[in-house]
């Protein structure tokens, strides 16, 4: 936290030299951006996007040496913008949308275009029309919001973080994909932590994308850096210390039949089973005892356990939750990672592991039976922080630094709402 922190500030001092060198010279930011050929380009990659669903739209990795060059640009964007004055601040005070005509719309559409994401022929208005409702849709997909292309409270919040702050998040960033970039391997997992989103990756090309829900604020995410060995079909789930004195015993003091209800059986240190109407439920010797969920739909990891080697015994799983991976909020788990669409990521995984196509995987499930299957050519995984970087020219993504990493407490935006 404190290396980000110093990042943040060394950026920010950077900035203050660079706004002196060149002020003078800079050309005006509202045309250095929508007069160049990248805005026909964000065009086409928003409107492809916005057509695939929940298919891998872009093929680029996030920590690929190219992505380090696009936000390198985005860096230079954003110094430029700053040295201009950056934006002003669009009042929060109506849900605009879609044929509103309001005041409030002139700011808007000032602040979308001088970050690209409103053309400048569309001109100053008054009217919330079908062009400013595609830029805040855009606006929105560049900062992981839903792109509904109202203006709601965290779109509000997302647009008025000042053009410095951004630019000092971009620098922080771009030292974190400078240290990564390149060295994750030819074929691994990643996990971005702000994102909630996982790239799995084969000779520099995303050939599957999925959803995330990582650690709350108070149950973070670590950084992981690891292999995949082994994968657990049908798995018990045993209970982390942390939940059950957060979770369990609370539940436990309110429903005696909890643990039953949930197929949670109890375990002594010597392996015997244990009777929980024996425990003394209002004291924390509860703590001593192991938790086991046995397998099954309402198992906590659902169909299946992805496991790596992890000093803080994290690891990735399915869910029975699937409602969650629609939430715009996904930092929701004790620190692990729940994958949706998780059968193809393991697929993928056991792809060199004899035995374990998809057919068998599925027909494995089914069966109910606790099956560990270990990895042939254990598959790299990397749990990683990034918060800010560009996709392509002119298209600069940010998301909420919700762990507080990033040095400038306007980026924890979700968790202050």
């Amino acid at each position: 936290m404190r290396t980000s922190r110093r990042l943040f500030l060394s950026g920010a001092s950077a900035l203050a030299v660079a706004m002196v060198a060149n002020a003078a010279s800079a050309q005006d930011v509202i045309d250095d951006i929508l007069k160049s050929s990248a805005r026909g380009n964000w065009d086409d990659q928003f409107d492809a996007r916005a057509s695939e669903g929940g298919k891998v739209a872009s093929t680029l990795p996030i920590f690929s040496l190219q992505t380090v060059a696009f936000t390198e640009q985005a860096v230079a964007q954003y110094q430029n913008i700053v040295a201009q004055g950056g934006w002003e601040e669009v009042p929060a005070t109506k849900k605009l949308q879609l044929g509103v005509d309001d005041p409030d719309v002139v700011p808007l559409r000032k602040r979308l275009i001088i970050a690209g994401d409103l053309a400048q022929s569309a001109g100053i208005s008054t009217s919330f029309d079908s062009y400013v409702d595609a830029a805040v849709k855009r606006f929105q997909t560049r900062h992981g919001l839903p792109a509904d292309g109202a203006m709601g409270k965290y779109t509000y919040a997302a647009m008025n973080v000042s053009a410095q702050i951004r630019l000092g998040q971009l620098q922080t960033n771009l030292e974190r994909l400078r240290e990564k970039a390149g060295t994750l391997g030819s074929r691994y997992v990643l996990v971005d932590i702000p994102a909630a989103q996982i790239e799995a990756v084969e000779n520099d090309r995303v050939v599957l994308r999925h959803t995330a829900i990582v650690g709350k604020i108070d149950r973070q995410t670590p950084v992981v850096n690891s292999k995949i060995n082994e994968i657990i079909v049908n798995p018990y789930w045993n209970a982390p210390v942390s939940i059950v004195r957060k979770d369990i015993i609370p539940l436990m003091r309110k429903n005696p039949d909890y643990l039953k209800d949930s197929h949670i059986r109890l375990f002594a240190p010597d392996g015997s089973e244990v009777d929980p109407m024996n425990v003394d439920w209002s004291t924390d010797d509860a703590e001593k005892y192991r938790f086991r969920q046995d397998p099954g739909s309402g198992n906590a990891m659902a169909s299946v356990k992805i496991n790596f080697p992890s000093p803080d015994g994290v690891y990735m799983h399915d869910t029975p939750q699937q409602s969650l991976f629609g939430k715009m909020m996904r930092f929701d788990s004790s620190g692990c990672v729940r994958v949706q669409n998780v059968r193809d990521l393991v697929t993928w995984i056991l792809r060199d592991t004899p035995g374990w196509d998809r057919q068998h995987f599925e027909a494995t499930i089914k069966t109910g039976e606790n099956t560990p299957v270990q990895v042939v050519n254990p598959v790299p995984v990397h749990f990683l922080y990034l918060s800010a970087w560009s996709t392509g020219p002119g298209v600069v993504q940010f998301r909420d630094d919700v762990y507080a990493l990033d040095g400038a407490q306007e980026l924890q935006i979700t968790s202050a709402l």
